[in-house]
Order: C-alpha cells, then sequence, then structure tokens
C-alpha cells in the first residue's frame, strides 16, 4: 500500500492543479498508485482541501462506452465538495476546462447511514435508505492533460474527474416504482440540439449504479451518511460545451434543470 505521506503529497499535487486550473502528464511514479485501493487513498485526502462536510458522491464510467473511452473496467467513486455546487440556472467558468462538457444525471439524497459492512447492500436496502430524487447536471473535469491515458488508479487518485455539479429540487411526483432503466431523459443546449437518453445509460438501471457505489465505499470501510447526495453518472452521450451555451436537463415529471457556460 501507497505510504500515507505520499498518498497526501499526491493529493496536495492534484489539489493545487485543480485550484490553478493547470495539468500534469501524470503523478510523478514516486508517488503514483498502482492500485484502485492505493487510488481511493490519494482520493481521500481531497477533504484536507474542504471546509464544509461531504456534499456526496459521484459515479463515473457508468456505461461501457464510457468505459472504454477512458481505458477502464468498471465505475469509478468520487467526492462532491460543497463549495463545488452550482445554483440551479447559475453560471460556469469554462476558462480553465479541460473536458468541457456537461452530463445529465439522477441524484439520490439519503436520509439515514448505510454503514460499511461485510456483505453486499441489495438494492432494496440501498433504496429504503433513499430519501429524494433529484434532477442534476454534472459538469466533470480531469488535472490530466490525458486523462485517457493514465489509467484508473490515477483517475480515482484524481477524485473520478469529479468538479461541479448542479442539484435541481427534490422530485415532487412518487418515483419509488418506476422503471427508471425506461425513463427517458433529455436535453438541450441553446435551443440550438437536443440530446435524448435514458436510465438504462447508467450501469442499466440508476438504481443498480446507486447499490454499487454504496458496496464500493463499504468495501472501502466508508458509511455513506445522511444527507449526502450521489450522483450515478450521465444518461445522456456527454455533452460538448462552449462559452454562451445554456444546458438544461430535463428528468419529466422528475424535474428540470440548467446551467450557463462563459
Amino acid at each position: 500500500m501507497l505510504d500515507p505521506e505520499k498518498a497526501r503529497a499526491a493529493s496536495r499535487l492534484l489539489i493545487g492543479h485543480w485550484d490553478k486550473g493547470t495539468r500534469l502528464d501524470a503523478i510523478p511514479e514516486e508517488l503514483r498508485p498502482k492500485t484502485r485501493a492505493e487510488g481511493y487513498a490519494i482520493q481521500s485526502h481531497v477533504m484536507d482541501r474542504s471546509v464544509a462536510p461531504l456534499f456526496g458522491w459521484k459515479i463515473a464510467a457508468t456505461s461501457l462506452a464510457g468505459q472504454r473511452h477512458i481505458n477502464v473496467d468498471r465505475p469509478m467513486a468520487g467526492r462532491l465538495l460543497a463549495e463545488k455546487a452550482v445554483e440551479v440556472g447559475g453560471s460556469v467558468s469554462l476558462a480553465t476546462s479541460k473536458m468541457r462538457v456537461a452530463e445529465i444525471e439522477f441524484a439520490f439524497r439519503f436520509s439515514r447511514q448505510l454503514p460499511a459492512r461485510p456483505g453486499p447492500y441489495e438494492i432494496g436496502d440501498v433504496m429504503d435508505a433513499v430519501a429524494s430524487l433529484h434532477p442534476a447536471i454534472e459538469i466533470p473535469d480531469s488535472r490530466y492533460d490525458d486523462f485517457c491515458a493514465v489509467g484508473a488508479p490515477q483517475l480515482i487518485a484524481d477524485n473520478a474527474c469529479a468538479n461541479l455539479f448542479v442539484i435541481g429540487e427534490a422530485a415532487e411526483d412518487d418515483w419509488r416504482d418506476v422503471d427508471f432503466a425506461k425513463h427517458p431523459v433529455a436535453a438541450s443546449v441553446s435551443g440550438r440540439s437536443q440530446h435524448i437518453g435514458s436510465g438504462a445509460a447508467v450501469l442499466g438501471d440508476p438504481r443498480v449504479a446507486l447499490t454499487w457505489i454504496v458496496n464500493e465505499l463499504s468495501g472501502l470501510g466508508i458509511t455513506l451518511q445522511p444527507g449526502q447526495v450521489v450522483i450515478t453518472g450521465t444518461c445522456v452521450t456527454p455533452i460538448n460545451v462552449e462559452a454562451g451555451d445554456e444546458v438544461i436537463g430535463d428528468l419529466g415529471r422528475f424535474g428540470r434543470v440548467s446551467v450557463r457556460f462563459c
């Protein structure tokens, strides 16, 4: 396992690039994680730079196409920092953005703890702990020049490409018996393009993705806490954006959410 001081040093390096909007080729060899567990050990220190409690979690690479694109073989978990939340309808600068994409997602807020435990959680266990459903937009980014080339351990260390995110109001309609895999999701960009997807893009069903991350965290000894939000992965192909765009994500009866880019 990576030495704890080296894990902190690797995290400080990545956070420095995050704060400055700059990038690196890769984590230096002497600090570089070799396994997913070492990547998560580095990622955990991202909270050293945050003054607020952890807002929640994200899931990256929830489709086979997404996994192939960045050369990983399964999803990855990342932390959502409270200071990176953007208000609905708010404005986001692309000045230092590498990815320049927006993703439309289902978000779930938890009402109670799901403690780390030896056995896996089932979908029913997880959904019973969910308080509310929200529409969300993720605006991911990477601290690497070529995030497709560095591999899963380094991507995890870099907080699974977490950056900014928008969480909409809680859905008012009942959602607990909905077939999320078939539920349509749409996005529009400044009225000039439309993007269509569904919950099936997210590991087949956002509830499956939500259960995956609970078990991923449990295996790391991490307890998911009440009030934390999980965004479960994009339901549409990531949307390329540029300055002047407004992206609107539409989850139908479960609400809409928007963000502007400058």
